[in-house]
């Protein structure tokens, strides 16, 4: 069974970045480019707020997949993120690290969360890179597959 979340929702995302339209002077988020991490800081549904960062940390939860100029709708497993208008549209992969806790809430973005809070709502109990196949995760019922880069994050309770 697939983990009902995020990742399977294409959902638009906005992230308030001031900022003309060429890229130098734009901050944060609306200057990363493909192979880049995403901290989500926010993930309320309607106002999510993210920042760069290094792809190492456990907070680097989606990594930047794709990214088009007009509004283009991404493949399922990916999360569908503005920046800001005007800036464009990504498609976020996620770059969940096993051991390390999340939280989940309906359509919004994965964030990280400190695992034994009651913030955490899952816990990525293994990653399978090089595989998309969710039988890697036997004992596991919830699962998050993505096909490029192929990899499986098998969860559990936090």
């Amino acid at each position: 069974m697939r983990f009902p979340g995020a990742l399977l929702a294409v959902a638009a995302i906005a992230v308030a970045v001031t900022g003309c339209s060429d890229d130098s002077s734009k901050s944060g988020v609306a200057q990363t480019k493909v192979g880049d991490c995403i901290n989500i800081t926010d993930n309320a549904p309607n106002a999510t707020k993210g920042e760069p960062i290094d792809c190492a940390s456990p907070k680097a939860v989606y990594k930047v997949f794709q990214t088009f100029d007009k509004d283009t709708p991404c493949a399922s497993g990916y999360t569908r993120y503005s920046a800001q208008p005007g800036s464009g549209f990504m498609c976020l992969a996620p770059n969940f690290k096993q051991d390390s806790c999340y939280n989940e809430v309906g359509s919004a973005p994965y964030k990280w969360a400190e695992c034994g809070t009651k913030e955490a709502t899952i816990k990525v109990v293994k990653r399978v890179d090089g595989s998309a196949d969710e039988f890697e995760c036997s004992g596991s019922a919830n699962f998050i597959t993505v096909a490029d880069p192929k990899t499986v994050f098998c969860l559990g309770k936090p």
